[in-house]
């Protein structure tokens, strides 16, 4: 469930970030003190939420690798159990795609 929720806070941050740029691009041409100091705020959220978005994505990658190398260490390790492990997926695929 927490990776639902990554994964959604993700998401929402990329829309809040093309919602923010899209904001400092409709008021380039605009100018004043206050639309001076939103646009300031504007583009320091969009800093901090893209380095957020960084951080976030190579935590996910650092966590899909260390998943793969664990899956490669349990293969290397255990090779005739992941190959009937690998035979009995393959077999009940088959199955449910012949049922169709």
């Amino acid at each position: 469930m927490e990776a639902v929720t990554k994964d959604k806070l993700i998401e929402d941050l990329k829309v809040v970030a093309q919602d923010v740029e899209e904001l400092l691009k409709a008021t380039a041409s605009q100018t004043g003190e206050k639309i001076a100091a939103a646009r300031a705020r504007a583009q320091e959220s969009l800093r901090s939420a893209q380095v957020r978005l960084t951080e976030a994505g190579d935590e996910m990658t650092a966590q899909v690798r260390a998943a793969a190398d664990a899956a490669d260490d349990y293969v290397r390790d255990n090779p005739w159990q992941a190959v009937g492990i690998a035979a009995g997926v393959a077999f009940l695929i088959g199955y449910l795609v012949g049922r169709r």
